[in-house]
């Protein structure tokens, strides 16, 4: 650790990174997103915007809270005209309460929606008040609801999918750091860059472990279209952080690499950003031999296919 204290030292360390040296766990989670938790807000929901929530959440889960939110307003709803009373709505079958609750619901769900079939309606002033509220809050309801997804489809991503792993791998008479991502939807990026820092947990004066940042160069930062898979490949020499790291200085450091993917969207018009990260700690950086091809020509040698479930497809190294 004397030896790597002593390379570090004469390597400019980065103070711009954004985290403090002093963090604790992985930076940057996989998905891209700060491993940071705010507290002490005297409102704990103040640190949460809805608006961002519900345009990053999973589709399955966007679907299903505007789904259970929709039942969750009728019943209330609908309890809210059974304490009034049946009495007060025209229509309703009789024969059990059970029909009559179902009458209730549905009856709530046709006024929230404005459809108004006219079987069941309203008599007198709180069942007709009750109603006319609820008409209101399903048409604000439904335009929000409109609009999110709108701006969830709406929203330009990069839709690049990253090998889960980086590899140590011989390269030039010397190693090199490599991983490589992909586009996995049919959206054309160009002038796509990438920009590596790595943090590093080094032991300071007072013996306390601190993380010192670095940018990691690139063999190459930027391409002018992105349609295959990108390699991107940080040379390990003496200018690197990781040189004469060893596969055992990786499994006991904690060493942690921040992938960012700046691109332009031809469709939108617009830039999109993408985030990763590769942690020692995670094991998510390997030594091994090489990455595996990934694309190949077609049987009618037409097209070029690309296999996007061999992105994490490597040959093990049998030397380390």
């Amino acid at each position: 650790m004397a030896n790597l204290k002593s390379r570090l030292s004469h390597l400019q360390s980065r103070d711009d990174s954004g985290f403090s040296s002093n963090a604790s766990g992985r930076f940057i989670n996989k998905n891209g997103t700060p491993n940071v938790r705010r507290a002490g807000l005297s409102n704990p929901l103040q640190k949460y915007s809805w608006y961002h929530t519900m345009l990053d959440l999973p589709s399955w889960q966007f679907i299903l809270l505007l789904i259970c939110g929709y039942i969750l307003a009728n019943i209330i709803f609908a309890l809210i005209y059974y304490s009034i009373g049946i009495e007060h709505l025209t229509g309703i079958d009789e024969s059990s309460p059970f029909n009559q609750f179902t009458d209730v619901f549905f009856f709530s769900s046709q006024t929230f929606t404005t459809v108004g079939y006219g079987r069941i309606a309203p008599v007198g002033f709180f069942a007709s008040l009750v109603a006319t509220f609820e008409a209101f809050l399903g048409l604000l309801g439904f335009a929000i609801a409109t609009g999110l997804f709108y701006g969830r489809f709406s929203r330009p991503r990069a839709f690049l999918k990253f090998s889960k792993i980086a590899l140590i791998v011989p390269f030039q008479e010397g190693t090199a750091m490599m991983f490589r991502m992909a586009p996995y939807k049919n959206n054309l990026l160009t002038d796509a860059q990438v920009v590596l820092t790595c943090a590093i947990e080094d032991a300071d004066e007072n013996g306390e472990l601190k993380s010192k940042f670095f940018t990691l160069k690139t063999l190459i930062s930027q391409i002018n279209t992105l349609s295959l898979n990108w390699t991107v490949v940080h040379k390990i020499d003496k200018n690197s952080p990781f040189f004469e790291l060893t596969k055992d200085n990786f499994e006991t450091m904690d060493v942690e690499i921040f992938v960012h993917v700046r691109a332009f969207d031809e469709v939108f018009s617009n830039t999109v950003v993408q985030r990763t990260s590769y942690s020692s700690h995670h094991k998510e950086i390997i030594f091994a031999k090489k990455f595996n091809m990934m694309y190949a020509p077609s049987k009618r040698q037409k097209t070029t296919v690309l296999n996007l479930d061999r992105i994490d497809s490597y040959t093990p190294y049998s030397n380390y």
